[in-house]
């Protein structure tokens, strides 16, 4: 998919930009954001995305790299979309599955069951939009971490009580 025009972006930017100081704030982005169930965005993944784009750590989006998160969301949600098999907008656990598998992932049936319980905010059985992005990225995020100790990639790592705290707690997420 080709991107967008920079005018189209600037017209999404400014009506995102609700208070016009030329930058997005994590408020501005999750009332601009649309999980397709009439809640808002998950807090969450919104601080995660504007950590994600925010080059100048000043906890905001300018234009500059808006258009990064513009691709970085849509990207999303067209994953998302070919997924949710069943057009429910939401992803139950064997689509989930799925889309690990296609991710790369193998991970037991035990673990995709903890995942949609731990990203599951509805209590539903099903993940929505916006937490399945939050899911993804934090696996990937935990999965790079665990990737720099298994040095010989045969998924087994052997660190110490601090080593582990130093990788979870200096991952990015």
């Amino acid at each position: 998919m080709a991107m967008p025009s920079r005018e189209f972006l600037w017209d999404i930017f400014r009506s995102v930009d609700r208070d016009g100081s030329g930058a997005i704030s994590a408020n501005e982005l999750q009332q601009a954001l649309s999980n397709g169930s009439w809640t808002p965005f998950n807090p969450e993944t919104v601080r995660l995305m504007i950590g994600m784009f925010d080059r100048n750590n000043t906890g905001q989006i300018d234009f500059n790299n808006f258009g990064a998160l513009w691709k970085y969301v849509t990207d999303w949600q067209n994953c998302f979309r070919s997924f949710d098999r069943d057009n429910s907008g939401n992803i139950d656990q064997a689509e989930l599955k799925q889309a690990l598998v296609t991710f790369g992932y193998r991970l037991s049936d035990n673990i995709v069951n903890m995942l949609v319980r731990k990203f599951d905010r509805n209590g539903t059985g099903t993940i929505l939009f916006d937490d399945f992005i939050q899911c993804s990225v934090v696996l990937s995020t935990l999965t790079n971490s665990f990737r720099q100790y298994d040095t010989d990639q045969d998924g087994v790592i052997t660190i110490h009580y601090e080593q582990f705290l130093m990788m979870v707690f200096s991952a990015k997420m």
